[in-house]
Formats: C-alpha cells, sequence, structure tokens
C-alpha cells in the first residue's frame, strides 16, 4: 500500500484476491467502500508478464476517503473477476474495458462491445497501433518538432 502526491490510497492486488479484497475493504467498518467511481484499464508493453492493469477507484462516502485499486495481468491471460455481483455499476465499465483493451471479466453477465463496432478484431486502447496514421504524406515535419 502507498499513498500518491495527491493522498490518494493506492493497493497492488492479485487478480486472484480481487472479490476477497473488495468485500475486505467494504466490510471494513472504520471505512467502508460503498462506491466504485470508476473502472479502467492501462497497457505498458514494455512490463513483462504485467502488461495490462486493470485500475479500481474506489470511494468511502462515510469517510470521504478515496482509493485506487490495482490489478497487473498479463496481455496473453487478461482476465480478471467480474465486480457485477459487488457494484452493479461496475457492469458497463467493465464492457468498456472490455471493449478497448481485451481485458476479460470472468463471470460478466453480458461481457461484449459497447462502443465500437462488433465487427471490430482488435481493441483499439493497446499500443500497439501508431498513433499517427504513417501513409499521410500533406503534414510538414518541422511543425511537429521532429
Amino acid at each position: 500500500m502507498e499513498q500518491d502526491s495527491y493522498g490518494m490510497v493506492n493497493i497492488q492486488v492479485p487478480a486472484e484476491h480481487l472479490i476477497e479484497a473488495i468485500q475486505a475493504l467494504k466490510a471494513y467498518e472504520k471505512a467502508p467502500v460503498q462506491l466504485l467511481t470508476d473502472l479502467c484499464a492501462v497497457h505498458y508493453p514494455d512490463k513483462a508478464g504485467k502488461e495490462l492493469e486493470v485500475v479500481y477507484h474506489l470511494h468511502s462516502l462515510t469517510q470521504n476517503l478515496r482509493l485506487r485499486l490495482k490489478v497487473a495481468i498479463a496481455q496473453d491471460a487478461a482476465t480478471v473477476p467480474t465486480l457485477c455481483n459487488e457494484f452493479a455499476g461496475a457492469n458497463w465499465m467493465e464492457r468498456e474495458t472490455f471493449d478497448f483493451y481485451g481485458v476479460k471479466f470472468e463471470g460478466h453477465p453480458d461481457l461484449r462491445r459497447i462502443l465500437n463496432m462488433d465487427q471490430m478484431d482488435y481493441h483499439p486502447m493497446l499500443k500497439q497501433y501508431a498513433l499517427e496514421d504513417e501513409t499521410r504524406d500533406d503534414k510538414d515535419d518541422q511543425f511537429f518538432g521532429r
């Protein structure tokens, strides 16, 4: 457990202990977590075996305490348990994370694309795609700091 420069508590949890950790945080008497504020993923292609990190932002409304829970997983086995049974709001957030990063949420009631076309065979937020269209020839590199 660590604290970032904004005072938010960061907790790293293995995927197999995610549900157990969430249930413990919800049951913690001094600052029970009642709200899943956000759920997203980050792609770190250079971190071997931990290329994807699923990030959960949680909030204790009674103590006004926010914390960030992180689960690092390998890109080729990108699966974590769903939190739909713990927080109803996790449903669409997990679908969005699946849609953009390819993270599969085991036990999710309806895991399918939510924003992109069903025909897409890739996940656009992974950093394996170029940021710019390399086929364009109408750009002058002097204006782009190159």
